[in-house]
């Protein structure tokens, strides 16, 4: 089994980062493969409302020039996926919203691809707007009908400079407990496939209110 992890932060080795490394390590702990990818420090274009992956229905958004596409095939592949975002006017990170818009309108469009993987949400931030920031990045994986682990908190953690979340405890905490309690479900997951088939899938309707 593998996750993939997506930082959102410009910077390489800063908070967010910290904060999935304690994530990851108890995934590893357990033997399950994990990979980091930096989103934040990219330059990503935000979704264009073109509609042309839902006409050409190929797991690709159509603008080019970033790792979007790449991105994408990497959460389709992975059994679990981890989204770890900095607070950034309380909101997700704008490199990070601009590939999560992307990215999981393609896999809505295409038979909700990262339908039942395990995913998860982690948050850095100095003082205030974690919560808000966590809320939306829970949005994009309950929509794609996402397995969600939890914690025994909200899973956001505190500092400043890079490194100091590591002093917040019950933010470490919340990482580790997190990253068991995913492990946990992605073996679930993968070993009650055969004995528990999957609810089929419904095509998804929608209901305009202004007509």
């Amino acid at each position: 089994m593998k996750a993939v992890a997506f930082n959102g932060s410009p910077n390489k080795e800063g908070n967010t980062w910290h904060a999935l490394q304690l994530v990851t390590a108890e995934l590893e702990g357990e033997g399950i493969e994990t990979e980091i990818v930096h989103v934040g420090n990219k330059t990503v274009r935000g979704c264009t409302a073109c509609y042309r992956c839902v006409k050409n229905r190929d797991e690709k958004c159509v603008l080019g020039g970033d790792d979007v596409n790449d991105w994408i095939q990497k959460m389709k592949q992975a059994d679990g996926v981890i989204l770890g975002s900095p607070v950034h006017f309380a909101a997700i990170g704008g490199t990070m919203k601009s590939f999560l818009d992307r990215a999981f309108f393609v896999a809505g469009v295409n038979n909700s691809m990262f339908r039942h993987k395990v995913g998860t949400a982690v948050v850095a931030v100095r003082r205030s707007g974690g919560l808000p920031t966590f809320d939306q990045l829970n949005n994009f994986l309950n929509y794609a009908e996402m397995l969600m682990p939890t914690s025994n908190y909200w899973n956001v953690i505190h500092g400043r400079v890079p490194g100091e979340v590591t002093q917040d405890l019950e933010g470490v905490q919340i990482m580790r407990v997190l990253g068991k309690n995913m492990a946990w479900l992605m073996k679930l997951r993968e070993h009650g496939k055969e004995a528990v088939p999957p609810p089929e899938r419904e095509t998804k309707q929608f209901t305009n209110f202004i007509r």
